[in-house]
């Protein structure tokens, strides 16, 4: 296996400090304070810099929106490879991780209190992704599915996807119980559909 070339790494490097350091600002701050200049403060790189690595402000919403997705399903494709034969207990087990993840999470809190009103500059931005979102998780999960036997016509699959993204989706942003009641309910709903 070959290494990335230097720059490369630099770079990637650069990306992440930069997500970190706004994820930072917008948990403790809000998504308004969040400026080029000021990351360019918090990482010690020029305004320029930032820009060339990031683009606009709507760019690095979209970066950091993205990190936090790969986060999630890294989750989900971890619970689907350890339950290669219980497809159930695979759902169980990613809705749990998922929405243990969100739990824990100050930057999805942040986001979700600017849904509620306090940062309304941040919501455009959320809504103008929620899309892509679903698309990358419905993705995930339909590729996962490729390795189980399941009877149903793909339209009906598809359909069933769609639902449970959609179901677990709802509980982050908006939970009704803890993670493990939630994602045994997830699952039970799950196991009913796809029997």
């Amino acid at each position: 296996m070959s290494l990335p070339p230097p720059e490369t790494t630099v770079a990637r490097g650069l990306r992440e400090r930069l997500c970190d350091a706004a994820a930072s600002v917008i948990t403790s701050e809000g998504w308004a304070k969040v400026t080029m200049a000021r990351l360019a403060d918090e990482v010690g790189v020029s305004r320029q810099t930032v820009y060339n690595e990031i683009g606009t402000k709507n760019d690095l919403a979209e970066a950091i929106v993205l990190r936090e997705l790969d986060r999630f399903l890294a989750g989900v494709v971890r619970s689907f490879d350890e339950n290669p034969t219980d497809l159930v207990q695979a759902i169980r087990d990613s809705a749990r991780r998922v929405l243990k993840y969100a739990t824990d999470n100050a930057l999805l809190h942040a986001v979700v209190s600017a849904t509620h009103g306090a940062d309304t500059e941040l919501l455009p931005l959320l809504t103008t992704h929620a899309e892509s979102l679903l698309v990358a998780a419905k993705m995930v999960v339909g590729e996962r599915l490729a390795g189980y036997r399941i009877d149903l016509p793909t339209d009906r699959l598809e359909a069933s996807i769609d639902m449970v993204v959609r179901l677990v989706l709802s509980h982050v942003m908006q939970p009704s119980s803890d993670p493990t009641t939630t994602a045994d309910d997830i699952a039970w709903v799950a196991a009913r559909v796809l029997a």
